[in-house]
């Protein structure tokens, strides 16, 4: 009996679970209001003010990551967040429209930020970026950005 290309397969697995999380916050965010049990943070969590420089958006990534116990902790964050707008939470990709930290489509973050607790705050607002990634790659993993 033949073994299986694991290559191809884990591939095959990362495009299916990618597809999901395409899909999935899209049709949240059509579908009529209803709470979220991932609707509420608490103000106390991770309160650093992000608008104070990079400095500060490094460290609110560092509390989000290590409160939400992220696979491949701050490190595996920072290296995200480096490589998707260099820290900027103000980055923007015109060919995508891509917003924020960890550049979230702009189709797909009014759902993202619903379910998990910033409805109506905007992809720029670094803490609400910071914290909707981390509790989405808590649940799903970094396969959304590559990783």
């Amino acid at each position: 009996m033949s073994r299986p290309n694991t290559t191809r397969h884990n591939l095959s697995v990362a495009l299916l679970l990618t597809a999901l999380l395409l899909i999935v916050p899209a049709a949240s965010a059509t579908a009529a209001p209803q709470e979220s049990r991932y609707s509420w943070v608490p103000p106390k969590i991770c309160p650093v003010d992000w608008r104070e420089g990079t400095w500060h958006v490094k460290k609110l990534i560092r509390c989000a990551a290590q409160h939400w116990d992220v696979p491949g902790g701050a490190t595996k964050a920072f290296y995200i967040a480096d490589r998707e707008s260099h820290f900027d939470p103000h980055a923007y990709n015109s060919s995508s429209g891509a917003k924020g930290i960890y550049q979230h489509l702009n189709r797909y973050w009014p759902g993202r930020a619903y379910a998990f607790g910033f409805k109506g705050y905007s992809a720029f607002n670094a803490r609400a970026n910071i914290i909707v990634t981390m509790r989405m790659v808590k649940r799903y993993g970094w396969s959304p950005w590559g990783g």
